[in-house]
């Protein structure tokens, strides 16, 4: 059955209009952005098949145009407008945690490298250094690829602090395929950068690891 032939309250658009978007499903949510049905399917059909093809909304949203256009009923201009509609909710999402980016819990710090670091496909090791009120001063990817002890440098991360004169760091990784929990070797490196910003009285707040679904605070866990 079309969705117009629904009653009313069942339909995803009037339901969003009625209750707000945090009322709708995932389907339901999906099914308003492919506004079009396929042969045989409408746009909440289409929407479900979506899901269960791609395991995932998170999958779904970060398949590449290959894999999203293989899809009856996809094609071009609706992979762009996902892309374009991905791009403006994390535009939106910047700016309003660069409104104000001071830190005071781990969540905060955590919505914040869900913006930044949500679709990276390789590791990358990052710093947020912070004024003496955990304000942010800047944002800085220093290293990619693998993060083992050979690739993170302490002198790096202590150098970049003083001429930024930060008054405390914080630290992030990703773990692009895996789960947020760190390493026998992450937690050393994270040892030898603590003991060497120490020196200079800069002290290291947290290391956070964000993984597909989960980002996990060492501070939080005592690990640091």
């Amino acid at each position: 059955m079309a969705i117009h032939q629904w009653p009313q309250h069942q339909r995803p658009r009037a339901k969003l209009l009625a209750k707000g978007a945090k009322a709708l499903s995932d389907q339901q949510l999906l099914a308003i952005f492919l506004r079009t049905c396929v042969s045989g399917m409408n746009a909440i059909e289409l929407a479900s098949k979506l899901l269960i093809h791609f395991g995932s909304l998170s999958s779904l949203l970060c398949a590449d145009k290959k894999s999203f256009c293989s899809i009856k009923g996809l094609g071009t201009a609706k992979y762009c407008q996902l892309k374009a509609s991905l791009e403006l909710t994390e535009r939106y999402l910047q700016e309003q945690l660069s409104s104000n980016n001071v830190f005071t819990n781990p969540k905060q710090v955590e919505d914040y490298l869900a913006v930044q670091m949500r679709e990276y496909t390789r590791e990358v090791f990052s710093v947020l250094l912070l004024d003496s009120r955990h304000q942010l001063l800047t944002y800085h990817e220093l290293f990619h690829g693998t993060i083992d002890a050979t690739s993170v440098h302490s002198r790096e991360v202590v150098k970049l602090a003083l001429e930024k004169n930060a008054a405390a760091v914080i630290i992030a990784h990703n773990h692009p395929s895996g789960i947020a929990e760190p390493s026998n070797t992450g937690i050393s490196i994270i040892q030898k950068l603590k003991a060497a910003l120490e020196l200079e009285d800069i002290p290291l707040l947290d290391h956070f690891i964000v993984g597909r679904g989960d980002i996990t605070s060492l501070a939080n866990q005592g690990k640091m």
